[in-house]
């Protein structure tokens, strides 16, 4: 039983990850009615209870069963590695009113009693109208929930790739699967990546590959997911979901602020995981245009390195830097 993806010659070639604002929202406003969830979220929660409330979200939970369908076109698989909401919103709208209409069907059928409600029937009566009024309402649900905290949270599902990029660069695609989730497992015999669940699916790849996305609000769990035409993607919850509300970074050491400045050594202790310039910014309050200055003189003294991830570049600590802010030493080579 599980989710079984088996791998051709050519789908080994293109694997890739991304990073989704839009899968973020969905499963954002997810949350708000799961109480299983919310335990992971709550300063947020607490943060954007006013906003929600001035939500109607109905129409999006309609779609959202307890088991059964999600309509893909209402998340489609990113096409790069790091999208823009504006960029997926746009294809959502563009989604084909016949084809919606079937996938909302399956979908309301997935919950007793949803394809006879009234706002069942309202959906299914204009589709077009359907999909218009749902990508609107993912639009107010992501300006209100996600985007205030969107630069938090690309931090940590960009981390995540560049973690799990150097997992697949070291030990190849058992060692990648076989570390995102507990559920997955990597069967090289028979090229499968198999998800352990009570019910059977079973799909060959047939070139297209398979999309690895991290997930904060997806945590704990892992989906399989995207019927064809859609590219398979498997949604993982993200690394690091404890520290991601965190209130605050522990202070930075007086001594290295006298070493290097206070602002310098507060932008180097904030990279305790690799991130980019604006997520530094939006982390310390500060101008980008400061980080960077910062940032370029850091890389310089060789405290730091950097890996461009899409259109972003994340930086992180080398050894030295990680002995400097943390007082262990480098370990020796």
């Amino acid at each position: 039983m599980g989710f079984h993806y088996r791998f051709g010659p050519g789908d080994l070639l293109r694997c890739r990850f991304a990073v989704s604002p839009r899968w973020e929202t969905q499963e954002a406003v997810r949350v708000l009615r799961d109480p299983q969830r919310q335990a992971y979220h709550l300063p947020w929660l607490r943060r954007v209870r006013a906003a929600a409330a001035g939500l109607d979200l109905r129409p999006l939970w309609l779609l959202m069963p307890t088991a059964g369908h999600h309509p893909d076109f209402l998340s489609p698989p990113p096409l790069g590695p790091s999208v823009t909401m504006a960029e997926e919103l746009a294809r959502v709208r563009a989604a084909d009113p016949g084809a919606a209409r079937e996938e909302v069907r399956r979908s309301l059928a997935c919950t007793p009693g949803a394809l006879e409600s009234a706002a069942g029937r309202r959906m299914l009566a204009d589709p077009a109208r359907t999909v218009r009024e749902l990508a609107d309402l993912t639009e107010r649900a992501w300006e209100a929930l996600v985007a205030p905290d969107w630069p938090r949270l690309r931090a940590l599902l960009e981390a995540d790739v560049l973690f799990h990029s150097r997992r697949l660069a070291a030990g190849g695609l058992e060692a990648l699967f076989d570390g995102l989730h507990p559920d997955l497992r990597w069967h090289g015999e028979s090229s499968t990546l198999a998800i352990e669940r009570r019910t059977h699916h079973d799909r060959s790849l047939g070139g297209q590959g398979l999309l690895l996305m991290p997930s904060a609000f997806g945590w704990p769990e892992v989906v399989g997911g995207y019927d064809p035409p859609w590219q398979p993607t498997v949604v993982y919850p993200a690394r690091g979901i404890g520290a991601l509300w965190a209130a605050a970074p522990e202070p930075t050491p007086r001594a290295l602020a006298r070493l290097l400045g206070p602002v310098r050594a507060d932008v180097l202790c904030a990279l305790h995981e690799p991130a980019s310039t604006t997520a530094l910014a939006h982390r310390l309050r500060l101008a980008p245009s400061t980080v960077s200055a910062h940032l370029r003189v850091l890389r310089a003294a060789g405290l730091l390195i950097s890996a461009r991830h899409g259109h972003q570049v994340l930086y992180e600590r080398t050894p030295l830097a990680i002995a400097l802010t943390t007082g262990e030493p480098p370990p020796t080579p």
